[in-house]
């Protein structure tokens, strides 16, 4: 994933099942700017802290940085721009990607938004710290924008500096592409460059500001519009540019929904976001995602995963628990609410396209969509997990919610349970330490399974041999079936916070093993098997390993 980087003097082509594609170096590629041309920009140039007005964007440039270097590249990103590896660490594209140059073509801008924070409306927010530097069509055909993260001030960025942190950068840069791989949708990332500057940042809001490494991510999605650029609009009353943009959005992003007629296209335009974000939060439920953060400023129209921050991964099985130390008390985001905030922000934005749409009923109807997908889709995916063919037994829901408690009994890991749950013996007759030696690893506290929970876990995994055997799969392609589904490899935070403390002191040996390896999350890769164990003691309380906050 990570690119030996070397000198090219012509394009590289690539040879695919299907086509041919040519690589091309960033400085070399056209660059297009629909949003910019297609929706009013901000008639000030004035890049202060300040409230703007019937505007999508202000046009802004990133602010130049002392030395930028590129730490980090992804090669599938880079395949899917179409662009091949820079030839230097610190030349052109670095300088282009740390945001010191702008190309000719490029028009960058910071995009105006709102959004609902922790429940309450917050007004107007906006890219703070991210500049769109412009839109590429890539060889399969779609528009994609690259952003800068962490590139400078934006009239949008309030009291803060527009910069990033390396700490937050190297967690955006990984976790986006790891995602990816997993199979959840997200935006991506193309790079990972230092700025060869300080940031000073408090991790923890607790009054221990300290100078940290500054980076820059460039973000890659083919749209960063999210659900509070329709909310700020609606709040100030701008109907014709609310109007406006859902159509920009619509006619770019949704072209299979441009022939319906007003109203009743904005109508299914709801229905498919609804649909769209009902897949995504499942596909995080799949895999022990937990965003941290799902304000509605951080949900993209798109139904794409945007704004890594203080995200997590479920290690020991807790619907309760939330990676966000903001969110610590009322764990609003926890992994088990994710599915009724994402329904929540969705209602958010019906109010807000309702000066479209204008029929309750049609609005009920979208939220119904994201209901009846988020619940069918959670329930396919559990039962690929578990390696049935299908939730459909009666004794399914008993056998469903006996797992769940059984799973918070004693700590368990969710990722390593469910992919070793693959290998618990089928046989007509097993004993039960040859039934619990499969997923012994998963448990945290391994003397804690004894007596009661030894129990009731022999006595689950043998209701749950007899309701695989109903199936009638032969073993092997039940064990395939589950691996495809269930990752070996996951971006635990305790292995991101290893790579961060690594690159900090100029390895990036760490990082690169590790984007490799998430790179093939569901393969066995054996000589990489230390990259798949449970979190650390040492890890549980440390800071970056577990909780985090909104700075991360």
């Amino acid at each position: 994933m990570h690119s030996t980087l070397a000198h090219t003097e012509s394009p590289i082509v690539l040879t695919q099942t299907d086509k041919t594609v040519t690589l091309r170096d960033l400085c070399d590629i056209p660059f297009e700017n629909s949003f910019v041309h297609e929706l009013p920009p901000d008639p000030l140039l004035d890049n202060n802290p300040r409230q703007v007005r019937n505007a999508s964007y202000t046009r802004v440039e990133p602010s130049p940085v002392r030395t930028p270097k590129i730490l980090a590249w992804s090669d599938a990103a880079a395949e899917m721009l179409g662009l091949s590896p820079p030839d230097s660490l610190t030349g052109p594209v670095a300088q282009v990607l740390g945001g010191s140059r702008v190309l000719p073509g490029m028009e960058p801008y910071a995009a105006r938004y709102g959004g609902h924070q922790f429940g309450h409306w917050a007004g107007q927010l906006g890219d703070g710290r991210a500049i769109t530097l412009t839109e590429v069509i890539c060889p399969d055909g779609v528009r994609r924008e690259l952003q800068l993260k962490g590139a400078g001030r934006t009239p949008y960025s309030r009291t803060a500096d527009g910069r990033a942190v390396l700490r937050s950068s190297v967690r955006e840069f990984m976790c986006s592409e790891a995602m990816h791989h997993l199979g959840v949708p997200t935006t991506r990332a193309l790079s990972l460059v230092g700025t060869g500057e300080a940031v000073v940042r408090d991790m923890f809001y607790d009054g221990n500001a300290a100078a940290e490494p500054g980076a820059v991510v460039c973000r890659v999605a083919p749209s960063f519009v999210r659900f509070g650029n329709f909310e700020i609009l609606a709040a100030q009353k701008e109907f014709d540019l609310l109007k406006q943009l859902a159509d920009y959005i619509i006619r770019t992003h949704f072209p299979a929904l441009a022939p319906i007629p007003a109203p009743d296209l904005y109508a299914r335009w709801f229905e498919e976001i609804c649909r769209r974000t009902a897949v995504m939060v499942a596909h995080w439920m799949r895999v022990g995602f937990v965003h941290g953060v799902m304000n509605t400023d951080n949900m993209s129209i798109l139904g794409l995963t945007i704004d890594y921050g203080p995200y997590g991964w479920l290690e020991g099985f807790d619907p309760d628990w939330t990676p966000n130390t903001t969110d610590a008390e009322g764990r609003r985001y926890r992994y088990g609410n994710q599915p009724q905030i994402a329904h929540w922000n969705l209602s958010r934005l019906a109010s807000a396209l309702h000066p479209l749409i204008n029929d309750e009923a049609a609005l009920v109807r979208g939220l119904a969509v994201f209901e009846s997908t988020f619940s069918e889709t959670a329930r396919r995916m559990l039962a690929d997990k578990l390696g049935w063919d299908a939730t459909t037994l009666p004794e399914d829901e008993i056998l469903l919610a006996d797992l769940l408690g059984l799973l918070q009994e004693v700590e368990t890991d969710m990722t390593l349970f469910f992919r070793a749950l693959a290998e618990v013996p089928m046989g007509d007759t097993v004993d039960d330490s040859a039934l619990i030696a499969p997923i012994a690893e998963a448990f945290y506290d391994q003397g804690s399974l004894a007596g009661a929970p030894r129990e009731h876990l022999v006595n689950w995994l043998q209701r749950y041999r007899q309701r695989v055997r109903c199936d009638g799969v032969p073993d092997a392609a039940r064990r395939a079936k589950m691996n495809l589904v269930n990752p070996k490899y996951v971006p635990r935070n305790y292995l991101a916070q290893q790579a961060i403390d690594a690159l900090a002191a100029g390895d990036a040996s760490v990082l690169n093993r590790l984007m490799s390896v998430l790179q093939r999350p569901y393969d066995e890769q054996p000589d990489q098997n230390d990259l798949a164990a449970r979190r650390p003691e040492w890890a549980r309380h440390k800071a970056g390993c577990s909780a985090l906050s909104c700075s991360s």
